[in-house]
């Protein structure tokens, strides 16, 4: 994964801004998100119900290093997941017509981007709280990739008609 630069936001043209707000609603309605959303989700309610229960009894067990890197590493993993919570709410806003995806690809609704997590900061640190960590870094890849396709890589171009083209330079050409 790599951070954006702000040369990679959307333009301004408003072409390209109607063929992103239909892949928006087009997304909105697919399977995949669909899929997306319901595993976002689930992993976000997961994750809470192991911080406050299960995690939070593993925390106070830990040597005092390991539980300020369980502090760090439950902090930042909240903050990824309600990262990717927000981006998934706004896309089924969309879908349930809450939203117009023109305002969904409003900058302000678009994933934060930022570098990848590295690998968690002490060794001690509870197996469960590891594999949340790696699933909900593997759910923001999904993400982003997602994110970059409806609004940083170029939208796809409708078909063009070569025999139009050919036929309306004849015309140019020659006053037709």
């Amino acid at each position: 994964m790599s951070q954006f630069a702000a040369s990679d936001a959307p333009t301004s043209d408003p072409i390209a801004a109607v063929t992103r707000a239909r892949q928006v609603a087009d997304f909105a309605q697919s399977e995949l998100f669909e899929r997306t959303f319901q595993d976002g989700m689930a992993l976000v309610e997961e994750t809470a119900t192991y911080l406050d229960g299960e995690g939070r009894r593993e925390a106070k067990l830990l040597s005092r290093a390991a539980a300020l890197a369980y502090a760090a590493e439950s902090m930042a993993l909240t903050t990824r997941l309600m990262q990717a919570a927000s981006w998934l709410l706004v896309q089924r806003a969309v879908r349930e017509g809450d939203m117009s995806a023109d305002q969904a690809c409003d900058e302000r609704y678009r994933l934060k981007l930022r570098a990848p997590s590295d690998q968690p900061t002490h060794a001690e640190l509870p197996i469960a709280l590891v594999e949340l960590m790696v699933r909900a870094e593997r759910l923001l890849e999904r993400i982003v990739y997602l994110d970059r396709r409806m609004f940083v890589d170029e939208p796809e171009a409708e078909p063009t008609n070569e025999v139009q083209n050919q036929l309306d330079r004849l015309k140019a050409a020659f006053g037709g």
